[in-house]
């Protein structure tokens, strides 16, 4: 068949089909020490964002937490404190939207004396490029670019001070490779490629790191309600939107799980990661291999 337009969605991440299991487990976990150590997490109240925040706690870090969805912070500080030991510190929540000015000016502050810092916050419309509207590809830059600059902005003085910081940008393979009817979520992603790779030239002296991971489709609650849409539309089995649609250039046929790009992010904050900076690593099912 051939894929058609898609429908409005959130963050491109998608689900599996179940004979494709998911080789995460804790036994895999790299070693990661950050006890004293401050985390910078943006999106931290669900997906991708919130699974690096609870694999950062895990890890000892004190956690700042940055989303427009209150509830859903109050909920991550609820799962850190059950998961992360009685010496763990209480999540720092920041309900902040990043969209608007006030939002990028106290999210610079806010990043201030972070030691690691993770740009996760992102969403996602689909519409052919003479349909989208330009008010909505403004903001989708300015939460997935702008944010990232303006938190990088606020927590390199700091790093360079303590001569340590790990910059990790939740980038896609779409920062890699273009999609139809992505404009926005693609030239935005693009752009913090860009923005990685500058930081990562200027911040080398200093002991600090810059670095893009670039997930394919991800299992989240957005995308499992994506693929139901899609089955609907087209009419055709979940699991054929899964393998047909979202994975047809994905050699892996099976979604990547939040979890596994929390574990990613984790070996780009070890000390073994020193020397890996200014580079894009992709979980992408050998999707760049064409």
């Amino acid at each position: 068949m051939t894929p058609q337009p898609e429908p409005p969605q959130a963050e491109p991440r998608q689900a599996e089909p179940r004979q494709a299991a998911s080789p995460q487990s804790a036994s895999r976990a790299v070693a990661l020490d950050l006890t004293s150590r401050t985390a910078l997490v943006t999106g931290a109240a669900s997906g991708i964002g919130r699974a690096c925040a609870l694999r950062l706690a895990a890890a000892g870090a004190r956690i700042r937490a940055l989303d427009v969805d209150p509830e859903g912070l109050t909920a991550l500080a609820e799962e850190v404190a059950r998961t992360a030991g009685p010496s763990a510190a209480a999540v720092e929540a920041h309900p902040l939207d990043l969209t608007q000015d006030a939002g990028l000016d106290a999210a610079e502050r806010a990043a201030d004396g972070a030691d690691v810092l993770v740009n996760a916050a992102g969403t996602q419309l689909v519409r052919p490029l003479e349909q989208f509207p330009p008010e909505a590809f403004r903001t989708m830059l300015t939460l997935m670019l702008e944010a990232p600059f303006r938190t990088t902005r606020g927590a390199l003085p700091g790093m360079y001070a303590r001569g340590f910081g790990r910059i990790v940008h939740i980038s896609s393979v779409h920062g890699l490779r273009a999609s139809a009817y992505k404009s926005a979520y693609v030239a935005a992603k693009h752009g913090l490629e860009g923005l990685s790779k500058t930081t990562a030239l200027e911040a080398a002296e200093h002991g600090v790191t810059s670095n893009c991971v670039n997930p394919a489709y991800v299992r989240t609650p957005l995308v499992e309600r994506q693929i139901a849409d899609q089955a609907e539309a087209h009419g055709i089995p979940p699991e054929r939107v899964v393998t047909d649609v979202l994975l047809a250039d994905s050699a892996l046929k099976r979604l990547l799980e939040v979890e596994e790009v929390a574990e990613a992010v984790a070996y780009l904050c070890t000390p073994a990661a020193s020397f890996l900076t200014g580079s894009s690593l992709p979980l992408d099912g050998a999707w760049t291999a064409h």
